[in-house]
């Protein structure tokens, strides 16, 4: 029997397993993002991956996401968010099942690529269930806090869950420890979710502007990730970039002309959905990189196993937590903007703070101060984050404006590992110890500024107006 909204009693009532459930979903998207991190050394002598084809391990899971995030968020609003959620979480435990027992990289990279579709199903489809069920105001920001503290420490906690596993029981094991988990999301669902209500028949949906979208984006995320290690002028490079600059044109052109649009127009002109939107993008550039320097730092320059390198997270994984409902009350007080700039300005000073105490021979409790702040910072920022970018949005538009928001998300990690990459002189697993450090310097010492500039661009807007 599914529960069913009977007004504010019975959303109370529902602030137990049913968010539970909604956070847990948030967790498996933001894990498998990173639980591979640590396995990938295992992964590319096993199947045999090239050197500079492993990082496709990650990169395919960031582009099916990415490019399908669009079409996610309103499947969910037409098609319904319960049956989205139901759908998404099959094809997790599906593609899982399919990645535990890959023998070759054709087919664990297929495997990833299905991973990052049921995330863009996934992902709006859970920020929707509760941007729709709970009220706007301190209940649904407490909701989000739960959503948040899984969606940021899961970006930490994929590195110590992936660590713990292949040191005991080798890759395959962070693909097969998401078919219970996305099984079980699935029954519950089924039986906690309310029942979608009859979709509306003048609503429909917009498959050619679908189709469009999903080959521009795909197409845009796949050139951002690949042409900055490979080069702007190769063939594939080349062909994506064409590809996606024809998708996306022809893609306005059919939104300008059809009666029920994928992406309406009246949400790319709601501020508070604009600039959540860039801001989702600078935090995917900025705070969901440093996981990947950090793994690299901890495995290449310390030397350490999987196990330790997981391990490592775990401070990270619980001040995050802990940032993240934080949140919640600090923006009944302090206001959404307040706690944006505020979360911003401490992940710069953190990640500002990680630059000395990186180093070949420094020990882990030099980095501390740093990682805390930091990660105090993006725990309250992420709440902050999709508060802001859900009110004032009809429970019609929940899904797209959640899928909007994700694509900058998704496009801003892209764009943002690319370039911090590149800045650190193209570093990798391969590079010497004095050119590790030296790049990952250069890394955080970029990042930090970002950060900086994101506060002030939030900061100084406010007091002019004051003044």
């Amino acid at each position: 029997m599914s529960v069913t909204t009977a007004g504010p009693v019975a959303v109370r009532r529902r602030l137990g397993l049913p968010m539970v459930v909604l956070a847990m979903a948030q967790l498996v998207i933001s894990l498998d993002h990173s639980i591979v991190y640590v396995a990938l050394p295992q992964i590319g002598a096993s199947l045999g991956f090239l050197d500079h084809d492993l990082q496709w391990v990650v990169s395919a899971y960031v582009v099916a996401t990415g490019g399908f995030l669009l079409l996610g968020g309103r499947a969910a609003d037409l098609l319904g968010r319960r049956r989205m959620f139901l759908v998404a979480t099959s094809v997790y435990a599906l593609a899982s099942l399919v990645g535990g027992f890959a023998q070759s990289p054709g087919v664990l990279l297929s495997v990833r690529a299905a991973q990052g579709i049921g995330g863009s199903l996934l992902f709006p489809a859970t920020l929707s269930l509760i941007n729709t069920t709970y009220p706007e105001g301190p209940l649904r920001n407490r909701a989000l806090a739960l959503w948040g503290a899984a969606g940021a420490g899961g970006l930490c906690l994929g590195s110590l869950l992936g660590g713990a596993l292949v040191h005991s029981y080798g890759w395959p094991s962070v693909f097969l420890v998401n078919v219970p988990v996305a099984l079980a999301l699935a029954v519950l669902g089924w039986f906690l979710f309310a029942v979608d209500p009859v979709s509306d028949r003048r609503r429909r949906f917009d498959v050619a502007g679908s189709l469009t979208a999903t080959a521009g984006l795909t197409s845009l995320v796949f050139l951002l990730v690949y042409a900055p290690a490979t080069g702007w002028t190769r063939p594939a490079a080349l062909s994506a970039g064409a590809l996606a600059l024809f998708s996306l044109l022809l893609f306005v052109v059919i939104e300008a002309r059809t009666s029920d649009p994928l992406m309406p127009v009246r949400l790319l002109r709601h501020r508070g959905l604009a600039a959540a939107a860039a801001l989702a993008a600078l935090f995917s550039a900025t705070f969901s990189s440093l996981p990947y320097f950090l793994t690299l730092y901890f495995q290449t320059v310390r030397g350490y196993d999987a196990l330790a390198t997981g391990l490592c997270f775990l401070v990270p994984a619980l001040v995050v937590a802990a940032g993240t409902q934080a949140g919640a009350p600090a923006v009944s007080r302090f206001g959404v903007r307040r706690l944006l700039a505020g979360g911003l300005g401490a992940g710069a000073v953190g990640t500002l703070a990680l630059v000395p105490a990186v180093s070949a021979q420094g020990p882990y409790a030099a980095l501390l101060p740093g990682i805390v702040l930091m990660s105090l910072g993006q725990g309250a920022f992420w709440t902050a984050l999709w508060i802001a970018a859900a009110r004032g949005i009809s429970p019609g538009d929940q899904g797209m404006a959640s899928g909007i928001a994700s694509t900058s998300l998704q496009m801003g990690g892209a764009v943002g590992l690319a370039v911090l990459v590149a800045a650190a002189s193209g570093i990798g697993a391969e590079s010497s110890i004095p050119a590790l450090v030296d790049g990952m310097k250069v890394a955080l010492l970029l990042t930090s500024g970002a950060l900086a500039l994101g506060m002030l661009l939030i900061v100084v807007p406010r007091s002019r107006a004051a003044a």
